[in-house]
């Protein structure tokens, strides 16, 4: 409007410039966003009230253009990939937090950047979603030495596979790596070749936790626990087993058992 009021040929320059600026801003502004997907590796074991890393990979999928300043934002935090080159991928990651436990979707993903000129800040949300499990808090308590107690009062027996643990099974040469703790020194002093002792393994007696037979009112809290205590004797090589509700799962102390017992507790909604 002043350049046309006052006729001035400076002033349409200038209005010129701008509207170039803009155009040119919103062209590559536009074109910074596209042709970007993102890929999102989630934990497999999340733990309520527990920080996490969030593994995010931001694809830049143009074949000529790379991508500037460009950030994602997921459930209100903000990750920050200054360039990524054309056809390919950065990763940074976001350490989030959840407060309680159960089932949860990433689906709010947005992506922005001020480029070129930090005139505008361009927005574009991604189509997808990502769903996952977040366990229980694992809550200290005493319930872990109530069932270690009662297994020590039925004890252990040993097996005949190798381990680490209780009587000697055989001497044999020294392997590199065996541990140095375990070599018969008697033996090796009247061979002469280190000689190293194989001892039997402990079978650990299984435990059985029966949900509804924990004596701690507030749920949450017995899920805590239980959960604790479930996570610890696996830990320590313990089988263990729970019924909760109609299921039952019978004792384990494999990685898959343990997943799937702090799984049903994660989703475990009373009676």
């Amino acid at each position: 409007m002043s350049a046309i009021n006052t006729g001035n040929n400076l002033i349409y320059l200038i209005v010129a410039a701008l509207l170039s600026f803009m155009g040119i801003s919103g062209f590559f502004g536009k074109n910074n966003l596209s042709g970007i997907d993102i890929e999102i590796n989630i934990p497999q074991e999340i733990y309520a009230k527990r920080e996490f890393p969030l593994k995010i990979t931001l694809i830049n999928k143009k074949r000529i253009l790379p991508v500037f300043l460009m950030k994602v934002n997921i459930n209100g935090k903000d990750v920050f990939f200054p360039f990524i080159d054309p056809k390919s991928s950065e990763t940074r990651y976001l350490h989030v937090f959840f407060p309680k436990r159960g089932q949860y979707v990433i689906k709010d993903i947005y992506i922005y950047s001020v480029f070129p000129f930090n005139f505008f800040t361009r927005y574009r949300s991604l189509d997808k979603h990502f769903e996952f499990i977040v366990f229980p808090a694992l809550k200290e308590c005493s319930l872990i030495s109530l069932y270690e107690k009662d297994r020590r009062l039925k004890g252990d027996r040993s097996s005949d596979s190798v381990g680490y643990d209780t009587d000697i099974v055989s001497i044999r040469e020294y392997v590199y790596r065996d541990p140095l703790k375990y070599i018969n020194w008697k033996a090796t002093a009247k061979t002469g070749k280190l000689k190293t002792k194989e001892l039997s393994s402990l079978i650990y007696r299984p435990i059985f936790i029966d949900f509804n037979e924990v004596l701690i009112r507030d749920t949450e809290e017995k899920i805590s626990s239980i959960a604790y205590t479930i996570v610890k004797l696996i830990k320590s090589n313990m089988p263990v087993g729970m019924r909760i509700k109609d299921k039952v799962f019978l004792p384990d102390v494999s990685q898959t058992h343990r997943i799937n017992i702090l799984k049903e507790l994660a989703l475990y909604e009373g009676n």
